[in-house]
């Protein structure tokens, strides 16, 4: 078996035909991202009115024109591949969107200057989540939040159940209580991700400093399935996680 990519997040879709393929992908109408993840992510995040915004992995920044859309007073996207930042670019073209081509480890994060950071998605190929945390509390402006989404640690934990290829009949949860990297079976690639526990992301959101507000799962809602049949099967597991923490404000503070 060929080693997985590391640094996923910037070399994996660089490459045109897996670009083309994860686009077609994760906009079907029955996709994961748009019939689980989507539907939380948008009720957490909530009204945007006249927020600045940073987007940690924009991708292709169709999420970024739907936050301008919705009234947000600034957007800026960090994304690290090169040819997501090329089409982001191109979707987000005509508007007020900043688009940042950098890897979120890397980029150097103002100070208080956003009132809300999203994620979807992403950081579970950031290796140095502790100090991505504290980048964040320190990019928000005092009472900002951080909405994030991740695969979910029972799907991260291990891949074993894919082992034949194709579609799981059932899924294996195994090291779960073993952090660090993972090689994922991802639209025909092995890929590395990273594998952290719920107790690890809670608790690092905490130490961060973060009042932890929201944690939700991926618990899926069937007026978001036309197929009864994929309905049933995401009923099985959660594929994703997602956390709403907020910085102190100032009065909270003093």
């Amino acid at each position: 078996m060929a080693d997985p990519i590391a640094d996923a997040g910037a070399t994996y879709f660089n490459d045109d035909h897996r670009l083309t393929d994860y686009t077609a992908y994760r906009h079907r109408s029955n996709s994961p991202n748009e019939t689980l993840e989507r539907p939380i992510f948008v009720e957490m995040v909530g009204d945007v009115t006249g927020l600045d915004i940073l987007d940690l992995g924009c991708g292709d920044g169709l999420y970024g024109r739907e936050l301008l859309a919705a009234g947000c007073n600034s957007y800026t996207g960090l994304e690290s591949a090169q040819r997501m930042v090329d089409v982001a670019s191109q979707n987000l073209q005509g508007t007020p969107a900043a688009i940042i081509h950098s890897k979120i480890e890397d980029w150097s994060f103002p100070v208080e200057r956003f009132d809300l950071v999203v994620s979807r998605l992403a950081l579970h190929y950031v290796a140095d989540l502790a100090g991505t945390f504290g980048n964040v509390h320190q990019t928000l402006k005092p009472g900002g939040r951080f909405v994030f989404s991740v695969v979910h640690p029972v799907i991260t934990a291990s891949d074993k159940s894919r082992a034949g290829g194709g579609k799981r009949e059932d899924w294996i949860v195994d090291n779960y209580f073993v952090p660090g990297p993972r090689s994922v079976y991802f639209m025909g690639d092995q890929v590395e991700q990273q594998h952290r526990t719920v107790e690890d992301l809670f608790g690092t959101l905490q130490r961060a400093g973060f009042v932890v507000e929201q944690l939700r799962e991926s618990c899926p809602r069937p007026e978001e399935f036309a197929d009864e049949a994929l309905f049933e099967r995401r009923q099985r597991i959660p594929l994703f996680l997602f956390f709403a923490g907020r910085k102190l404000s100032i009065k909270e503070i003093v």
